[in-house]
Protein backbone atom coordinates (compact mmCIF):
# COMPACT_ATOMS: atom_id res chain seq x y z
CA UNK A 1 0.00 0.00 0.00
CA UNK A 2 1.27 3.71 -0.75
CA UNK A 3 1.71 5.80 2.12
CA UNK A 4 -2.25 7.48 2.00
CA UNK A 5 -4.08 8.26 4.53
CA UNK A 6 -8.04 8.63 4.97
CA UNK A 7 -9.60 11.90 6.26
CA UNK A 8 -13.29 11.10 7.31
CA UNK A 9 -14.89 14.30 7.52
CA UNK A 10 -17.41 13.97 10.47
CA UNK A 11 -17.33 17.82 12.39
CA UNK A 12 -20.06 19.46 10.69
CA UNK A 13 -23.53 20.48 12.76
CA UNK A 14 -25.77 18.30 10.98
CA UNK A 15 -27.76 21.70 10.93
CA UNK A 16 -30.50 20.34 7.96
CA UNK A 17 -31.43 17.33 9.86
CA UNK A 18 -32.12 19.15 12.95
CA UNK A 19 -32.77 17.70 15.74
CA UNK A 20 -31.33 14.79 14.60
CA UNK A 21 -27.84 14.03 13.77
CA UNK A 22 -27.50 12.49 10.41
CA UNK A 23 -24.40 10.89 11.11
CA UNK A 24 -26.08 8.80 14.13
CA UNK A 25 -28.91 7.75 11.84
CA UNK A 26 -28.49 4.00 11.74
CA UNK A 27 -27.65 2.03 8.22
CA UNK A 28 -27.36 -1.91 8.65
CA UNK A 29 -27.85 -1.90 12.86
CA UNK A 30 -25.13 0.87 12.94
CA UNK A 31 -24.64 4.70 13.13
CA UNK A 32 -23.69 5.87 9.89
CA UNK A 33 -20.49 7.25 11.29
CA UNK A 34 -19.40 3.76 13.04
CA UNK A 35 -20.06 2.05 9.38
CA UNK A 36 -18.16 4.62 7.44
CA UNK A 37 -15.37 4.75 9.98
CA UNK A 38 -15.19 0.75 9.64
CA UNK A 39 -15.19 0.43 6.45
CA UNK A 40 -12.25 2.83 6.34
CA UNK A 41 -10.40 1.09 8.81
CA UNK A 42 -10.65 -2.08 6.63
CA UNK A 43 -8.64 -1.27 4.35
CA UNK A 44 -5.31 -1.34 6.54
CA UNK A 45 -5.15 3.02 5.36
CA UNK A 46 -4.35 5.43 8.60
CA UNK A 47 -8.02 6.52 8.99
CA UNK A 48 -8.59 9.86 10.72
CA UNK A 49 -12.02 11.47 11.62
CA UNK A 50 -12.69 15.23 12.31
CA UNK A 51 -15.10 16.13 15.18
CA UNK A 52 -16.25 18.78 17.09
CA UNK A 53 -15.17 17.72 20.41
CA UNK A 54 -13.78 14.79 21.76
CA UNK A 55 -16.47 14.47 23.76
CA UNK A 56 -19.15 14.71 20.71
CA UNK A 57 -21.50 11.54 20.89
CA UNK A 58 -20.05 10.71 17.46
CA UNK A 59 -16.63 9.70 19.01
CA UNK A 60 -17.76 6.56 20.74
CA UNK A 61 -18.50 5.03 16.93
CA UNK A 62 -15.28 5.68 15.30
CA UNK A 63 -13.26 2.43 16.22
CA UNK A 64 -9.69 2.52 15.62
CA UNK A 65 -9.69 6.04 13.74
CA UNK A 66 -7.46 8.79 14.79
CA UNK A 67 -9.84 11.21 16.42
CA UNK A 68 -9.26 15.33 15.70
CA UNK A 69 -10.68 17.58 16.93
CA UNK A 70 -12.05 21.05 14.93
CA UNK A 71 -13.12 23.69 17.83
CA UNK A 72 -13.28 26.30 14.77
CA UNK A 73 -16.01 23.68 12.86
CA UNK A 74 -18.96 26.51 12.67
CA UNK A 75 -16.41 27.50 10.27
CA UNK A 76 -17.70 24.77 7.39
CA UNK A 77 -15.74 22.58 5.96
CA UNK A 78 -12.47 24.03 5.42
CA UNK A 79 -12.01 23.73 8.60
CA UNK A 80 -12.67 20.18 9.27
CA UNK A 81 -10.14 19.69 6.12
CA UNK A 82 -7.61 21.83 7.91
CA UNK A 83 -7.22 20.15 10.99
CA UNK A 84 -7.42 16.72 9.28
CA UNK A 85 -4.87 17.67 6.76
CA UNK A 86 -2.41 19.71 9.29
CA UNK A 87 -2.59 16.83 11.88
CA UNK A 88 -1.16 14.24 8.92
CA UNK A 89 2.18 12.88 9.50
CA UNK A 90 5.20 13.84 7.25
CA UNK A 91 5.48 10.69 5.34
CA UNK A 92 1.87 10.46 4.02
CA UNK A 93 1.89 11.18 0.54
CA UNK A 94 -1.58 11.66 -0.44
CA UNK A 95 -4.67 11.89 1.49
CA UNK A 96 -7.92 10.43 0.42
CA UNK A 97 -11.11 13.07 1.96
CA UNK A 98 -14.96 12.01 2.45
CA UNK A 99 -17.82 13.35 3.94
CA UNK A 100 -18.97 10.72 6.35
CA UNK A 101 -22.79 11.19 5.37
CA UNK A 102 -22.38 9.10 2.34
CA UNK A 103 -23.53 5.36 3.30
CA UNK A 104 -22.81 3.53 -0.47
CA UNK A 105 -19.33 4.41 0.33
CA UNK A 106 -17.70 1.06 1.09
CA UNK A 107 -14.58 -0.86 1.98
CA UNK A 108 -13.54 -2.02 -1.99
CA UNK A 109 -14.68 2.16 -3.69
CA UNK A 110 -11.96 3.02 -0.79
CA UNK A 111 -9.50 0.25 -2.14
CA UNK A 112 -10.43 1.00 -5.59
CA UNK A 113 -9.30 4.98 -5.17
CA UNK A 114 -6.36 3.87 -3.62
CA UNK A 115 -5.01 1.75 -6.08
CA UNK A 116 -5.31 4.25 -9.06
CA UNK A 117 -2.83 7.00 -6.89
CA UNK A 118 0.26 6.64 -9.07
CA UNK A 119 2.76 9.08 -7.33
CA UNK A 120 2.99 12.27 -6.04
CA UNK A 121 3.44 13.86 -9.45
CA UNK A 122 -0.21 12.75 -10.26
CA UNK A 123 -3.76 14.15 -10.82
CA UNK A 124 -6.26 14.57 -8.18
CA UNK A 125 -8.29 11.84 -8.30
CA UNK A 126 -12.00 12.22 -7.65
CA UNK A 127 -14.67 9.55 -7.90
CA UNK A 128 -17.44 9.52 -10.11
CA UNK A 129 -20.45 7.72 -11.27
CA UNK A 130 -19.98 5.44 -14.11
CA UNK A 131 -21.44 8.34 -16.43
CA UNK A 132 -19.03 10.75 -15.04
CA UNK A 133 -21.21 12.58 -12.43
CA UNK A 134 -18.57 13.60 -10.08
CA UNK A 135 -18.82 12.86 -6.43
CA UNK A 136 -16.98 11.61 -3.25
CA UNK A 137 -14.43 10.73 -1.96
CA UNK A 138 -11.17 13.11 -3.46
CA UNK A 139 -7.64 11.80 -3.77
CA UNK A 140 -5.29 14.79 -3.08
CA UNK A 141 -1.25 14.06 -3.35
CA UNK A 142 0.81 16.05 -1.15
CA UNK A 143 1.87 19.17 -3.29
CA UNK A 144 -2.12 20.00 -2.31
CA UNK A 145 -1.97 19.91 0.61
CA UNK A 146 -0.60 23.61 1.13
CA UNK A 147 -3.72 24.76 -1.18
CA UNK A 148 -5.96 22.65 1.22
CA UNK A 149 -4.36 23.99 4.86
CA UNK A 150 -5.57 27.92 3.10
CA UNK A 151 -9.22 26.62 2.40
CA UNK A 152 -12.02 29.23 4.38
CA UNK A 153 -15.99 28.83 4.64
CA UNK A 154 -18.18 25.90 3.70
CA UNK A 155 -17.77 25.39 -0.38
CA UNK A 156 -14.73 22.20 1.06
CA UNK A 157 -12.26 22.23 -1.90
CA UNK A 158 -13.83 23.04 -4.65
CA UNK A 159 -12.27 26.05 -5.73
CA UNK A 160 -8.81 23.78 -5.85
CA UNK A 161 -10.89 20.88 -7.85
CA UNK A 162 -11.80 23.67 -10.57
CA UNK A 163 -8.26 25.05 -11.53
CA UNK A 164 -6.18 21.81 -11.44
CA UNK A 165 -6.14 18.47 -13.32
CA UNK A 166 -8.66 15.57 -11.88
CA UNK A 167 -9.20 12.59 -12.63
CA UNK A 168 -12.27 10.60 -12.72
CA UNK A 169 -12.53 7.39 -11.10
CA UNK A 170 -15.69 5.54 -12.01
CA UNK A 171 -17.26 4.05 -8.67
CA UNK A 172 -19.83 1.77 -9.06
CA UNK A 173 -24.27 2.76 -9.25
CA UNK A 174 -24.44 6.02 -7.07
CA UNK A 175 -21.70 5.63 -4.56
CA UNK A 176 -19.84 8.85 -4.85
CA UNK A 177 -22.71 10.95 -5.30
CA UNK A 178 -25.22 9.39 -2.79
CA UNK A 179 -24.93 12.25 0.24
CA UNK A 180 -28.00 12.10 2.86
CA UNK A 181 -28.43 15.34 4.32
CA UNK A 182 -31.93 15.77 5.04
CA UNK A 183 -34.58 13.82 6.51
CA UNK A 184 -36.17 13.52 3.18
CA UNK A 185 -33.00 12.33 1.73
CA UNK A 186 -33.03 9.64 4.66
CA UNK A 187 -36.61 8.40 4.08
CA UNK A 188 -36.22 8.33 0.27
CA UNK A 189 -32.95 6.44 0.46
CA UNK A 190 -34.46 3.98 3.26
CA UNK A 191 -37.59 3.63 1.23
CA UNK A 192 -35.10 2.99 -2.39
CA UNK A 193 -32.58 0.15 -0.21
CA UNK A 194 -35.57 -1.97 1.66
Amino acid sequence: MPPLAILLLAAGSSSRMAPRDKLLEHVNGEPLIALLTRRANLTGLPCYVTLPHQSHPRAKWIGEAIPIQVPDASEGMAASIRAGVSALPDHIEAVMILPTDMPEIDCQDLMHMAAQYQNSDGPILRASTADGMPGHPVLFPRRYFEALLALKGDSGARSILVNEPVQLIALPGLHATTDLDTLEAWVKWRADHN
